[in-house]
């Protein structure tokens, strides 16, 4: 029925004349009823409104007699009165009807309202224009929703080509300000360790505000904003100054006077991160339509500020860690240097020490001298260990002494050649400086892996012939590689005794050599303890060990258990960035000792877990592959 009464209302509006007589003009007036949606009206060829019926009062928000003999002037700002005037204007002379146009009105409350309205000419019974007829439709909501849908997809595009939270936060409360027609738009953060708001980003038209806004914090029970995170709902507050929840320090801190303002929450699945803001409502005041809107907005991006928020705690804690690490190096590097002279005068007093009880059988001094000859050598493989991550550097050690020798050259062969009668000894003596303190040259050669596997194995298998361990060996003839044989060789050593120090005797270690994707493979694979997921990301980053390091003084290299210096990995991973190789470690923690305090018997035959031997291959172990490039590649 009001379908059918809309189209009576075109219809008659598209009509262009009036009829004269009275049954006419009352026929025309009983289509307008109230319940058409949309307003009819009638203005002279001056734009005054002469007929209207009740929807068009609604859509104006004015009463009748205040639209009545008016001109739509009367109820436009001036752009929009110039462009109605000029579009009216075509109509009169060109005759023409136009079904589109747009204005915005200013109704009585002062908000806006976009009107669409359709326009004819209006003749009288001799043909002489007399004024215009048509239709109008309010599509404000329309004309927002569309707004409203724009904005929405601008910002979900936007917010991930931005990686800062500041841009992002930027962004949203821009997009904000202008959606809701406000002064101001914030982004208010909470943060939890200080128990404060603080108001990360700021879109106002007071810039100067807008800067001190960014300055301000206030605590998390003060304000609109902390009614909203004690209820956790939106708050409309109409009168500021007047609410219970005004917090006047805010406006003094920034200079800026807030009249009236909507908060809603923004949440995450986990908790609130903070408040999304609109201050001073430029049209009316903010209502449930405004709610809905900023709660929408709040909703879309709470969690890519939080991801925002997390990428720049991560980083700012990753610059901490570089920071540290820097430190670290300069500790490591300094110790390096400090620990060269007082080991190798160590090394060479306990070796004359040695030779001058070497006629003495008392089993307890070769104890004592067999276990310090063991743990100088620990600081031994230490040092050098160090002196390969540090190889890069510049051992200061070593340019003092040798510019010390220089210079006591003569002193020194005068001293020869009145004490010892050896002209040789300088030389001797320098040589055994670079040797120490020098950076020695690793120069890469081409390497049969097959071959230098198997004279390593079996230059290493007395080391641990007191283990129980069923060494298996797979060896297959690949290109060669290209890589110095000492770095190999401490490549190759250091992942055969890792692998013998944790497999439990009666357990297997399996070595491989073969041709992979990309060239030759060398892979150790244990089936002993493994290590947990935990561990093994931190195994090539830093200095780190699976093993208790408590077991060094105790137990001797590759007894099962007896730990590790912890340079191992991190030592392979600087060889493979410099002789481009590459490292995988596969590992799985054995499910009978999941956690780190748990201890493996060291045997098999003792462990309570097993049946057989068999149960402890299929529980845990770890698989070292090393890939190599050939050498042929690397040559070119």
């Amino acid at each position: 029925m009001l379908v059918e009464k809309k189209r009576a209302a075109e219809r008659i509006a598209g009509h262009s004349v009036i009829a004269g007589d009275e049954q006419t003009q009352q026929e025309r007036y009983r289509v307008f009823i109230e319940d058409v949606a949309d307003g009819f009206y009638e203005t002279d060829l001056h734009g005054n409104f002469k007929y209207f019926n009740d929807a068009l009062c609604r859509i104006f928000g004015y009463d009748r007699s205040e639209i009545q003999d008016h001109n739509f002037r009367d109820f436009m700002d001036e752009g929009n009165a110039a462009a109605a005037f000029k579009r009216f204007n075509g109509i009169y002379r060109t005759g023409e009807g136009i079904t589109d146009i747009i204005w915005e009105i200013i109704s009585k409350d002062g908000a806006k309202r976009t009107i669409e309205l359709s326009a004819n000419l209006i003749f009288d019974n001799k043909g002489k224009k007399n004024g215009f007829r048509g239709i109008a439709r309010d599509v404000t909501r329309e004309k927002r929703a569309a707004r409203i849908t724009a904005a929405l997809f601008r910002i979900a595009k936007a917010l991930y080509q931005f990686r800062g939270l500041d841009e992002r936060l930027d962004l949203i409360t821009k997009e904000v300000r202008d959606l809701m027609t406000a002064e101001g738009a914030l982004v208010i953060l909470i943060d939890e360790e200080k128990k404060e708001f603080l108001f990360r980003a700021a879109a106002s038209d007071d810039v100067a505000a807008e800067e001190k806004y960014k300055e301000t914090r206030f605590p998390l029970d003060k304000g609109v904003a902390g009614q909203v995170y004690r209820s956790g709902q939106p708050l409309i507050v109409p009168d500021y100054y007047n609410s219970p929840y005004s917090y006047h320090t805010i406006d003094e801190k920034t200079g800026f006077t807030t009249r009236n303002m909507i908060d809603v929450p923004m949440r995450t699945e986990e908790r609130m991160i903070g408040v999304l803001c609109a201050v001073n409502k430029k049209e009316g005041q903010f209502d449930q339509t405004d709610i809905d809107l900023l709660s929408t907005f709040a909703s879309i991006v709470a969690l890519p500020i939080e991801n925002a928020r997390i990428n720049e705690e991560l980083q700012r804690s990753y610059e901490e860690v570089k920071s540290l690490n820097r430190a670290k190096d300069q500790v490591i590097h300094r110790l390096s240097h400090e620990l060269k002279t007082p080991v190798s005068v160590l090394s060479a007093s306990l070796g004359l020490l040695t030779n001058k009880l070497a006629g003495l059988k008392d089993h307890g001094v070769e104890r004592i001298i067999e276990r310090s000859h063991r743990n100088l050598q620990r600081l031994l493989d230490m040092q050098y260990e160090i002196e390969d991550i540090l190889r890069e550097s510049d051992y200061r050690s070593r340019h003092l002494l040798s510019t010390l020798l220089d210079a006591c050259a003569d002193e020194l062969e005068a001293l020869v050649d009145a004490e010892a009668k050896d002209g040789a000894i300088v030389d001797r003596v320098r040589e055994r400086i670079n040797r120490l303190f020098g950076p020695a040259a690793a120069i890469p050669e081409e390497v049969s892996l097959d071959s230098f596997i198997q004279d390593t194995v079996t230059r290493l298998r007395p080391r641990f012939a007191h283990r129980e361990c069923q060494l298996v060996m797979q060896l297959e003839q690949t290109a060669k590689v290209w890589i110095p044989p000492e770095v190999l060789s401490k490549i190759a050593e250091g992942l055969i005794r890792n692998a013998v120090e944790n497999t439990p005797d009666g357990s297997r270690i399996e070595i491989t050599v073969r041709s992979g994707k990309i060239g030759p493979e060398f892979e150790v694979r244990d089936f002993g303890v493994g290590i947990s997921e935990d561990n093994q990301r931190l195994l090539f980053e830093s200095y780190f060990t699976a093993s208790d390091t408590m077991q060094y003084a105790t137990r001797s290299p590759y007894d099962f258990a007896a730990g590790g210096r912890g340079f191992d990995l991190l030592r392979m991973k600087i060889f493979s960035e410099r002789y481009a190789f590459k490292i995988r470690l596969d590992s799985r923690r054995c499910r009978y000792i999941p956690g780190d305090e748990d201890i493996c018997p060291g045997e098999t035959q003792r462990c309570s877990h097993l049946e057989n031997k068999e149960d402890c291959q299929d529980s845990g172990g770890t698989t070292v592959t090393v890939q190599f490039k050939p050498a042929a590649e690397l040559m070119i």
